[in-house]
């Protein structure tokens, strides 16, 4: 890298060049209008595993610096779930002193912060800013670090309101990672939504994807239902979740609308593509019009709707209530 290129860049504006990176994953350089004399930005991309949720959010955020004519090339760095591998990644592009980081993810934030105080960091899929250290104050962050969140004000309760008042379980079974900041989070505000509703939480964690379909089965006759948040660790390995979902008609409710589109039955959520493109519109102004991300609002997700998966519906045995068809939209 310079350090910074490690492989050689393709003129194109969706060409690219995948090169063995940090914690496994390839390296993605997109270079567009090479040659042109004007500037190419140099972006580090730091995402801390792969699931479609965070793979949307990076598409949004390159396609908004796209609209905006911004130049650049991407080093897109995946972490592969490691902490050490994080830093090392966070720890890189500052050493590169690259124009931007965007940090996909709550940990991948909290990484590239503690690695600079002077390069501007967009982030976007962190669940609670303030809360995970990398802002004094949403309004007004007051540092190089600024973003989108991925926890509608109203998504947790809208979902549990439904379960309570929908299905006749009481008990629901939650998997997450006690290890990530946005989760810990996330299940404080559900636990106190679900003691409001007179639902019970059933809580597995689990430290790694591999743990996940061990974590399901152990809350198959103890939990009624099943709900899974924005963990990275549990989201990355869903499919083991739906599998016992599936095989155990226990209704499986998920945090966001891609994790329905893969086979979860409900979520009142949004789009990944669509806070990402929001995040890569903070970004444009920081490179193209000069702003301070300590002066940039940290952003929650604009719209909410309910998703129903109507295959995974019946792979669980549940019913789909002719209500529901007038407030949600369906997958088929």
């Amino acid at each position: 890298m310079k350090k910074w290129m490690k492989g050689i860049a393709i003129t194109g504006i969706t060409s690219a060049v995948l090169l063995a990176g940090c914690g496994g994953k390839s390296e993605e350089k997109t270079q567009e209008a090479s040659d042109t004399k004007e500037k190419a930005y140099q972006i580090g991309v730091t995402q801390i595993v792969e699931h479609p949720s965070l793979d949307n959010a990076y598409k949004g955020f390159k396609k908004a610096l796209d609209d905006a004519g911004i130049k650049a090339e991407y080093d897109v760095q995946i972490a592969q779930g490691d902490q050490n591998n994080n830093q090392t990644i966070a720890n890189n592009f500052a050493g590169d002193k690259v124009d931007l980081i965007f940090a996909n993810s709550t940990p991948s934030a909290t990484a590239a912060l503690n690695a600079t105080k002077d390069i501007p960091i967009v982030f976007t899929s962190v669940t609670d800013a303030k809360a995970a250290g990398l802002v004094k104050d949403t309004d007004k962050p007051g540092g190089n670090i600024t973003g989108t969140t991925d926890l509608h004000p109203e998504a947790i309760s809208k979902t549990i309101e439904f379960m309570a008042k929908e299905f006749d379980g009481k008990r629901v079974g939650v998997i997450y990672n006690a290890g990530e900041q946005n989760s810990v989070a996330q299940i404080a505000e559900v636990k106190k939504v679900m003691d409001k509703n007179g639902l019970k939480m059933v809580e597995a964690t689990v430290s790694a994807s591999s743990e996940v379909k061990q974590a399901a089965e152990s809350l198959v006759g103890k939990a009624d239902m099943m709900y899974i948040i924005t963990d990275n660790t549990v989201v990355s390995a869903l499919e083991s979740v739906i599998q016992v979902a599936n095989q155990q008609d226990i209704p499986l409710f998920v945090g966001e609308l891609d994790s329905v589109k893969r086979g979860g039955f409900a979520a009142f959520g949004f789009e990944y593509y669509d806070i990402g493109y929001e995040a890569g519109e903070m970004a444009v102004k920081i490179l193209k019009d000069g702003a301070k991300p300590a002066d940039m609002a940290v952003q929650p997700p604009q719209n909410l709707k309910l998703l129903i998966n109507e295959k995974a519906a019946k792979e669980m045995n549940i019913k789909v209530k002719d209500e529901w068809k007038d407030q949600a939209e369906f997958v088929k």
